[in-house]
């Protein structure tokens, strides 16, 4: 069979990475249509995945929508010849190309507010996967798995942390480490969002930086780390869940950071303006299990830093919240190959269930 797997972001690349190569053994053709945002094409060359460029994005609110044109005008013909038997992706270029292909597309979605992409990407999809923690009733074509989208590749069966990453950070076996990852906000589901201001961005590095070591990642790249005791996180970034699983803590006012580091048991706190009443239903549930902290105010963020930098027996305590949270979760690249072999069909696959209609009282308003 013929495979295409869209990665419009570094994430989608993680997301793909095992079940590309899988399918590619078992002697599928299996083609990646990337978009150059990020690190996402410098992913595909670290894991060896056979890509194709459709086009590029800025970090930038909007620089989407003007390269939107040119993208469609690569991917229609290039899925056209390759011919696939289906299509996996994560919105509207997946279920756009398989539309006008006629191809089965399998859609993974894991974030409620993006209900734009959902609008103009469901009535498209043969099928939808999407976590139990959703909190969306996605219609017919809905199906659910046990974890997030991250456990097709930290889950422990993929994944095994590499602490020689500290070598290449420069830090000692015991010395501790912070990881700041900040977001640029500058997607499509960002607009009316917001994180860390940029004095907020400094004030959280040189308070941290009096504890611990402090990498930072940031998307926008408009911080002068010369000005504080911070030092660029300039590792590969195929590195980075490694030096995620050593860190002592992560912040970040970003969203799927804090999901790897749940997953991998670091101590992680996670602010921006989605935290409150009526957040993303994944957070909500790894924060109930006690594997990662949602504080919307600044000062909270800034103290409970402090605290867990302090506190080296922080990351034991979260190592058996980890455990017994990952046996109830699948590996999800299994869910993906076994959905691939089987033509798209979730009927046919053992871990994953039709979606139930969401409960009133834990429905997202982007239901609404």
């Amino acid at each position: 069979m013929k495979y295409v797997f869209f990665t419009n972001t570094p994430a989608h690349v993680h997301l793909y990475k095992h079940a590309v190569e899988r399918l590619a053994q078992a002697g599928h053709r299996v083609r990646v249509l990337a978009r150059d945002y990020g690190c996402t094409v410098d992913l595909l060359e670290y894991y060896g995945l056979p890509y194709r460029v459709y086009g590029s994005c800025g970090t930038t609110k909007y620089s989407l929508v003007r390269r939107l044109p040119g993208h469609y005008a690569r991917i229609v013909p290039f899925v056209r010849r390759f011919d696939p038997d289906l299509i996996f992706g994560m919105g509207a270029y997946a279920a756009h190309s398989g539309a006008i292909s006629r191809t089965p597309t399998v859609l993974l979605l894991d974030s409620e507010p993006t209900s734009l992409d959902h609008l103009i990407s469901r009535p498209f999809a043969q099928a939808i996967l999407t976590p139990d923690a959703f909190r969306k009733d996605l219609g017919e074509n809905h199906y659910r798995f046990a974890g997030y989208k991250e456990c097709a590749y930290l889950h422990p069966d993929v994944f095994r942390p590499d602490p020689t990453v500290r070598e290449e950070l420069g830090v000692g076996g015991d010395e501790p480490y912070a990881i700041l990852r900040f977001n640029a906000f500058g997607s499509h589901h960002d607009v009316s969002h917001s994180g860390f201001t940029p004095r907020e961005r400094y004030r959280l590095i040189d308070r941290l930086a009096r504890h611990a070591r402090v990498f930072v990642s940031d998307e926008g790249g408009r911080l002068d780390l010369e000005r504080t005791e911070g030092e660029p996180f300039d590792a590969h970034p195929a590195l980075l869940h490694d030096a995620l699983a050593e860190a002592r803590l992560l912040v970040a006012d970003s969203q799927t950071i804090v999901t790897e580091a749940g997953l991998l048991g670091t101590p992680a706190i996670r602010s921006n303006s989605f935290v409150g009443e009526n957040d993303m239903g994944n957070f909500v549930e790894l924060e109930r299990a006690g594997l990662i902290e949602n504080v919307a105010e600044f000062g909270a963020v800034l103290e409970r830093a402090e605290e867990l930098l302090s506190d080296p027996a922080a990351r034991e305590r979260l190592a058996e919240r980890r455990r017994a949270f990952l046996e109830t979760k699948v590996n999800l690249t299994d869910v993906i190959v076994e959905v691939a072999e089987n033509d798209g069909d979730p009927e046919r696959v053992g871990q994953v269930s039709r979606a139930s209609p969401v409960p009133e009282a834990a429905r997202h308003p982007a239901n609404d």
